[in-house]
């Protein structure tokens, strides 16, 4: 009204009447709450840490079921007897005859050439193929010996017995092959052994945790090894990490270490996270290696080896010779990926990755009007927060965040597990897509060899692909139901 008292304009109650966020959480350099005004001057005022005013939504998991998983002796039992079936269509492809002739034209009595073959070599690829299954066995028969001293003794005597058995048929073998073969051919049996060695043996994981949370439930063995092991560390004697490293390569994968949700009041929450985070990518990187390793070791002596022992004189269908290696080994790293990365483990690493939480990299200039944090250790921050580290700005993307924001490896594990269903997805688009193509390819196919090999194969792919869609269809349907507020993921199911 003319004449009558004004009240306050809007800028002013938009900067005087109403407190600002910079007011709210402080410019305490200390606690890493500072702030940046629009002239790029730090507040200095003292005020609570940027966690205990603004609250992060509690993170939340999905409940799922528990899905049968094959034992380890069963799955090595099928893996073998699948790495057999690919072995002998390997030989079928290379030894065929065209045995179906008329009489007037002989060309050959029998559908493949037996006189051609090696049958030392193929013992000995057989031996080295069921040497998961023997160890698997030896482990699981030591596990359930009992306290009697008799059964003891039976059971080391059995366990010596079966492995001076594979042994002895291993040393009688290479005996033969030595008479047979150049030093050439003899070099291909343990290519992938001197592989090994240099790649895995002397590989060493640095930067490991030094301490173990307490809110993860490691086995007692595996703590010791991982504090003893340094990113300076240097292999002292070498039979003994050898020997290790083949233990570790034999046996069955260890006990799945545990999660629970850290309550969000403590004060050393952050570190803890981040150091579960560090001890399960060490574990799912040792587990990608051994994956990687025995596919390309199964595929290597089932499909490559029978190659280089092949007659010069004799002519085979390379193509499909090479395209029948690639399937053996897409097959098996599919089947020990599935196996050692079951569903329980993969939520495991999900939960894990929705408290570590990711940083978006901002270019310089951006957000310049937004308040700006110095990112600190030991605080939780929420969806949205910017924050300054290493003289660049970074932005909360998960609605958890205690990843350190230059640390990469923090980035990619929040990449790969922030979403549950990514690996089984993935496993499911590879294995689909081989179906398909050996469905395509056994349409097409005019050899009866091939008709054969593709029969075969296709009948233990069905078995993977019917394992993995029903574990996509359970869990697509447990990550799909709505989280209720009971559940706040404060112990994992």
């Amino acid at each position: 009204m003319p004449g009558g008292r004004r009240g306050p304009s809007r800028q002013q109650l938009s900067r005087s009447a109403l407190p600002s966020l910079q007011t709210l959480v402080g410019g305490n350099l200390g606690n890493g709450a500072g702030l940046r005004n629009r002239s790029s001057t730090s507040v200095g005022l003292s005020a609570p840490p940027l966690s205990a005013l603004i609250t992060p939504e509690p993170v939340r998991h999905s409940r799922i079921p528990e899905l049968p998983l094959d034992s380890s002796l069963l799955f090595e039992f099928l893996l073998f007897l699948y790495l057999l079936v690919a072995l002998f269509v390997q030989y079928i492809n290379i030894y065929r005859t065209v045995w179906w002739y008329p009489y007037s034209h002989p060309a050959a009595s029998t559908s493949l050439n037996f006189h051609l073959m090696d049958y030392h070599l193929a013992i000995f690829i057989t031996v080295m193929l069921a040497r998961r299954l023997v160890w698997t066995i030896v482990a699981e028969v030591s596990q359930s010996s009992g306290r009697s001293l008799v059964r003891y003794v039976v059971l080391i005597a059995a366990r010596l017995s079966l492995l001076t058995m594979c042994g002895w048929v291993l040393c009688w073998t290479l005996v033969n092959l030595c008479k047979n073969h150049s030093v050439l051919n003899l070099l291909f049996l343990g290519y992938p052994f001197g592989v090994y060695v240099p790649l895995c043996c002397f590989h060493q994981e640095g930067g490991k945790s030094q301490t173990t949370p307490a809110d993860c439930d490691y086995p007692a063995d595996h703590q010791q090894t991982d504090l003893t092991e340094t990113p300076f560390f240097r292999p002292r004697d070498f039979l003994f990490l050898l020997r290790e490293n083949l233990r570790e390569q034999f046996s069955s994968a260890p006990h799945m270490p545990t999660h629970t949700c850290p309550p969000h009041t403590h004060t050393h929450t952050p570190e803890l996270i981040r150091a579960e985070v560090e001890e399960l990518k060490s574990d799912f990187n040792r587990r990608i290696k051994e994956v990687l390793f025995n596919s390309l070791f199964s595929a290597y002596y089932v499909a490559f080896l029978p190659l280089c022992f092949v007659k010069s004189t004799q002519y085979y269908d390379m193509r499909w010779s090479c395209e029948h290696l690639i399937m053996v080994w897409i097959n098996a790293f599919v089947m020990l990926m599935s196996q050692l990365l079951p569903p329980s483990y993969c939520d495991l690493l999900h939960r894990s990755a929705a408290h570590l939480g990711r940083w978006q990299k901002l270019e310089h200039g951006s957000y310049s009007n937004a308040p700006q944090h110095v990112w600190s250790e030991s605080t939780i921050w929420p969806q949205g927060v910017l924050v300054r580290h290493s003289r660049c700005l970074y932005k909360a993307v998960g609605p958890y965040n205690v990843a350190l924001p230059s640390d990469v490896s923090h980035a990619r594990f929040y990449f790969l597990f922030h979403k549950p269903l990514r690996i089984l997805n993935l496993l499911i688009w590879i294995e689909s897509s081989v179906v398909l193509y050996q469905l395509y390819s056994l349409l097409r196919s005019e050899r009866w060899n091939h008709t054969l090999s593709l029969g075969l194969i296709l009948f233990c792919n069905y078995y993977v692909l019917f394992k993995l869609l029903r574990d996509r269809i359970v869990l697509g349907k447990a990550y799909s139901y709505p989280v209720s507020s009971n559940s706040l993921g404060l112990k994992s199911q």
